[in-house]
């Protein structure tokens, strides 16, 4: 298990008593990163009313080159960006026409960002939702492609599931849901944290993550892979737009981008594109893979749940997706009615976690070895006192 602490610094040195257990919220930035905030503002002052060619062109190509080599996508123009995912959500849905329900398909262990959008539509019967239970998770693709067979306009479905850790196969959704659905696949607890390849269902699936969490890049630098002669013409449209490749506009009508440009939006803050390009150079560099992240997830999870006392709190009994499941992303879920309580106590220990209802949520990252994992429990055991503790601080030096 390689230790890379020292990358991460900045975000260590901040509070080194702190212990964060939380990489599938908001995860630590490598050092590399503040560099890359900075040369954002230098670029702003150097060209400012032409910075937007700089980042158009070769920041976003770069962008989308790491994108595309991290999800082996052969075409970089059918990727867009956007600053949150909730704008690509809404152009998906502008694709559509109301004046009759949407019938939407999805999961019900979808994040806020779907679920809370498609509810308030439900409330005015501008859609209509079929969710399907992610448990039991061994026949959830069968469950959902068979539900599908009923008709659908759009399929909606998390790589993992962010409340439980489990994660889908893909490729069977893809290649088994009926040709008239539109798919997108809500990616954001795949990308970087699982190794995904898209290349037998670039030409069917919508694909849309960001930067936030595993990708190490913060706020800002979302995408969404978008394939060919899908949704052409979204209501909900930028300016962006109207750049690359065009269809000709016939009878007065707004012209498209025929690739990936016809999902963007307008001006946006591009440091995160920046941050995410940075984090990438800096992961080639380490010679760092997606493979290696996850592998490195698991082992720290391993040692984990390999020492843990199960009066802690933290019982391996009660993972949600168990420890032999192979199908899982970066984060286990433990589910007990105590949750809320076992957060709070983490949270006095200086130990960030979160919770979901009854469901406590722990995460592991590139930041963390077994060093931490142990420290973790020392402290929920009561065996080490908090000040004697100086793990963090020390592995930031």
């Amino acid at each position: 298990m390689r230790d890379l602490r020292s990358h991460f610094s900045r975000f260590l040195r901040a509070e080194p008593a702190r212990l964060h257990f939380a990489a599938h919220s908001h995860h630590p930035w490598p050092d590399v990163t503040r560099d890359a905030q900075l040369q954002a503002w230098d670029d702003a002052a150097r060209l400012m009313d032409d910075k937007w060619e700089h980042v158009l062109g070769p920041i976003l190509e770069e962008f989308r080159g790491h994108v595309a080599r991290v999800l082996e996508l052969q075409d970089l123009s059918a990727i867009a960006v956007a600053p949150n995912t909730h704008e690509f959500l809404k152009r998906i849905l502008s694709c559509f026409s109301f004046d009759k329900p949407v019938r939407i398909l999805t999961s019900d262990g979808e994040f806020h960002s779907f679920s809370r959008q498609i509810a308030r539509l439900e409330e005015d019967r501008l859609v209509t939702v079929t969710r399907i239970p992610t448990a039991p998770f061994a026949t959830f693709e069968d469950r959902f492609l068979s539900a599908s067979q009923q008709g659908y306009d759009l399929a909606f479905v998390s790589q993992v599931f962010f409340n439980s850790g489990f994660a889908i196969d893909v490729d069977q959704i893809a290649t088994g849901l009926i040709d008239d659905a539109m798919l997108v696949i809500d990616g954001y607890h795949g990308f970087m944290a699982r190794p995904t390849d898209l290349v037998r269902i670039a030409s069917r699936a919508f694909y849309v993550a960001g930067g936030y969490k595993y990708a190490m890049a913060g706020e800002g630098a979302c995408f969404m892979h978008c394939p060919p002669g899908w949704g052409m013409r979204p209501r909900d449209t930028g300016w962006y737009a109207a750049f690359g490749h065009l269809t000709k506009a016939q009878d007065g009508q707004v012209a498209f981008s025929e690739d990936g440009w016809r999902f963007m939006g307008s001006t946006f803050d591009p440091s995160g594109l920046y941050r995410f390009n940075a984090v990438m150079r800096w992961l080639a560099d380490e010679g760092v893979s997606v493979a290696a992240i996850h592998d490195h997830a698991l082992a720290l999870q391993a040692h984990l749940l390999q020492q843990v006392d199960a009066r802690s709190g933290l019982d391996p009994n009660t993972l949600v997706v168990p420890a032999r499941e192979p199908h899982r992303g970066n984060f286990l879920t433990f589910e007990t009615p105590d949750a809320r309580c076992l957060y709070e106590k983490l949270k006095d220990l200086h130990i960030v976690t979160d919770v979901r209802g009854n469901r406590l949520r722990l995460g592991f990252g590139l930041y963390q070895t077994t060093e931490e994992v142990d420290e973790l429990l020392h402290r929920l055991n009561g065996t080490l006192p908090l000040s004697s503790v100086s793990g963090t601080a020390s592995a930031g030096s």
